[in-house]
């Protein structure tokens, strides 16, 4: 094991007792996918997970921390599983018990690093097996892949914590008993598992870029390792809703530093500090965009990547191109019908045509009964008149940007 000293995130001499923890945060997640993969048993490798963890609380601060923290944790969960086996297989004298844990213990070489990343793409499309139904899918990959706990994910679904721990255990014991294999599908199966997986991806990101739980706002750790698994999607299938995905997620993460205050208030998108947007980020997002618009295949997430791309791109409120985004509203709404996207084409609307032209549009889908629960319905018909404290006929007639963006209605797929 090497240590050096004049690294503090090295340190687990007791000097800095969060270093096991921070540990934790970034790997965790890796580690139990590469678990799963080698024990091919979800609660297995999370109790494998665990034992790893206690033996790194014993061990490291004794005899400093491993050169490759990951790895050491991968092969120490593993040979903690297979003891495990072995006591429980003296005790049941059941032959299939011992056979596994040799089966296990057989495969003696270390994962290398770029096996363990691919890993959690291997995960996720495991979680995402069309035999799982859509809501097992998403809760089951948000617990394994995300780490959220089940109340975390109960509350982002608005569903009491004990169905969701019962629609967690049944999707588990569906991928055990019809063997659903861990990896990734050939070419030729990933187009009609891409759309699940894609889902999975953004609400992972969401629940990075909007927490529903916990102390902050945000979690940078989940947006950044969506941002990480749309890459390597995308290398594996350069499709235009994979780029348009991406493309999306990046504008939005170009605008974390603006989103919220000091301490920690959200800022809306009007009121913040564009200088601190990030630059990089949206000239990568905004060239995807034009790669996947060029495609003439682009989906919902190259439009919503789009009009994400305009505001991006505008110097101000007052001198975004609302035209444009209610265009692409206006597309994304024949694609996707939705009262939540009619609701924020609503507001673009206000802000080109006027607030009553908004509010009537807000008024009739909650008269509608389409969004009565729908907070951010009520939300934004406060809001509206006073959104940007201006009449949006001053928006209307100011010059705006070239419309690199703009697309036929029927220039899609």
């Amino acid at each position: 094991m090497n240590v050096d000293p004049s690294d503090p995130s090295t340190n687990v001499d007791g000097r800095h007792p969060d270093a096991i923890d921070a540990i934790y945060r970034s790997e965790s997640r890796r580690v139990l996918a590469t678990l799963i993969r080698l024990l091919g048993d979800f609660d297995l490798a999370e109790e494998a997970l665990h034992d790893a963890f206690r033996a790194a609380m014993e061990q490291w601060p004794r005899e400093g921390m491993p050169a490759n923290p990951r790895a050491w944790l991968v092969s120490a969960g593993r040979f903690k599983a297979i003891d495990g086996i072995r006591r429980r297989a003296r005790v049941s004298h059941f032959d299939d018990v011992a056979m596994d844990a040799d089966a296990i213990a057989d495969d003696r070489t270390s994962p290398e690093p770029d096996e363990i990343e691919d890993d959690r793409l291997r995960l996720i499309f495991t979680c995402c097996h069309p035999a799982l139904l859509p809501e097992a899918r998403v809760a089951l990959t948000l617990r394994e892949v995300c780490g959220l706990t089940t109340e975390e994910i109960a509350r982002a679904f608005m569903v009491p914590a004990p169905t969701l721990a019962q629609r967690i255990v049944r999707a588990k014991s569906k991928i055990r008993e019809a063997r659903i294999p861990y990896r990734v599908p050939e070419p030729d199966e990933l187009p009609a598992r891409l759309e699940s997986v894609l889902q999975v991806v953004y609400l992972v990101f969401n629940e990075g870029y909007a927490a529903s739980s916990g102390e902050t706002l945000t979690r940078s750790d989940l947006s950044g390792e969506a941002i990480r698994l749309a890459r390597l999607l995308r290398e594996m299938l350069p499709e235009a809703e994979v780029t348009g995905l991406l493309a999306l997620m990046l504008l939005h993460e170009s605008r974390r530093a603006a989103r919220t205050t000091p301490g920690g208030e959200l800022v809306l998108m009007a009121d913040q500090d564009r200088a601190v947007w990030d630059r990089e980020l949206i000239r990568e997002g905004t060239g995807l965009v034009e790669e996947a618009l060029r495609s003439r295949r682009f989906g919902p997430y190259g439009l919503q990547a789009a009009i994400s791309a305009v505001h991006a791109e505008a110097p101000s409120a007052e001198a975004t191109d609302w035209a444009q985004i209610v265009g692409l509203y206006d597309v994304l709404l024949r694609m996707t019908p939705s009262p939540v996207v009619e609701l924020n084409r609503s507001v673009a609307l206000s802000m080109w045509a006027g607030p009553a032209a908004g509010l009537a549009v807000v008024d009739s889908l909650l008269t509608g009964g389409q969004l009565g629960q729908y907070h951010l319905a009520h939300s934004a018909r406060a809001d509206m008149p006073v959104l940007f404290h201006v009449e949006a006929r001053t928006f209307r007639s100011t010059s705006v940007r070239t419309r690199r963006f703009r697309i036929n209605h029927g220039d899609y797929r």
